[in-house]
């Protein structure tokens, strides 16, 4: 069986990482079902229903062969104009970065476009987003955390600049790790 995390590569043929990356899709914009991987098996697993009455306000996922600060894969929102189904790989373009302070740790977010999306065709950075796009998705986080009892401050969206470094360090990080053996669903 293949495990999405370890065995899909980031990399897309002929595009260049980390302006372009391989996004796997755990969450389909839409859905108030918070699905996770779950990092021994590489399946889903239903973590819990969102408290509030928000929903996913794009497709949200991980980049393959990432290790994020908070000992996940790196989370990746990917914009599109349908919802893109769970495990479901993807190419996407990265436009910008979102970071949160979830529980006193930096939690970032990859903003991402589906590379073949015609409505997304030309958003080559976060700049080119209806400003409102953001503030949705800012309030999104902020809410749904809210109603768990969770505190967490969003900060501003950044640009591209910012996510490509986030994503090379989440490699290299990976890297170490994988070296050393400290990831789970690796036999």
């Amino acid at each position: 069986m293949v495990h999405p995390w370890h065995d899909v590569t980031p990399a897309i043929e002929g595009l260049s990482l980390p302006e372009h990356v391989k996004a796997i899709i755990e969450i389909p914009k839409g859905s108030s079902n918070k699905y996770e991987l779950d990092k021994s098996s590489g399946l889903l697993r239903l973590d819990r229903v969102l408290a509030s009455a928000v929903h996913y306000p794009a497709n949200y996922g991980f980049i393959p062969q990432t290790y994020a600060e908070d000992r996940d894969p790196l989370d990746v929102l990917v914009f599109c104009t349908e919802e893109i189904p769970s495990l479901c790989i993807c190419d996407a373009r990265v436009v910008g970065l979102m970071t949160m302070i979830d529980d006193g740790e930096a939690d970032h977010k990859v903003i991402a476009v589906l590379v073949n999306d015609p409505q997304y065709a030309d958003y080559t950075k976060a700049s080119s987003f209806p400003n409102h796009t953001f503030r949705m998705l800012k309030r999104f986080f902020e809410d749904y955390k809210m109603l768990e009892g969770k505190g967490v401050e969003v900060d501003e969206i950044m640009p591209a600049e910012a996510a490509h470094a986030v994503i090379e360090d989440a490699l290299a990080r990976y890297s170490k790790a994988r070296q050393r053996g400290e990831l789970e669903g690796l036999t």
